[in-house]
């Protein structure tokens, strides 16, 4: 398809799709949340947030946080120590999504039965 045809396929629809997914892409994945919700309590440095998130490496967290701050949800102070101190807090923006993370995860808690009822029944596991 040549680049002039290519807006031909572009509705509001499709743009707002876009614009979700984009948005879904860096605020939904496992650590982004994990990282939201720890920041929420308020400024942490890098190291208490290395060994509160279990699982995750220093580069798999060194690049959600850029992710995160490229995104103006998290805000890098570095203070002029030695060595020097370093750290991430939830920008305004980054606040405002505290409360959907929080009703998502309401929701997961409330519904993980039912869920899992159904992946049985879908499985064809009995329970």
């Amino acid at each position: 398809m040549s680049p002039s045809h290519k807006n031909v396929f572009h509705s509001p629809a499709s743009e707002s799709c876009l614009a979700v997914r984009e948005v879904l892409n860096r605020v939904g994945d496992k650590w982004s949340v994990l990282i939201v919700q720890l920041l929420a309590d308020g400024p942490k440095r890098f190291s208490e947030l290395r060994r509160t998130i279990e699982g995750i490496s220093q580069r798999m967290l060194t690049l959600t946080l850029k992710g995160l701050e490229r995104d103006g949800l998290v805000t890098r102070t570095v203070y002029p120590t030695i060595p020097p101190r370093v750290e991430y807090a939830l920008t305004g923006l980054g606040r405002t999504l505290r409360k959907p993370i929080e009703s998502l995860a309401k929701w997961a808690q409330d519904n993980r039965e039912l869920i899992q009822q159904a992946r049985n029944r879908y499985d064809g596991i009995s329970s």
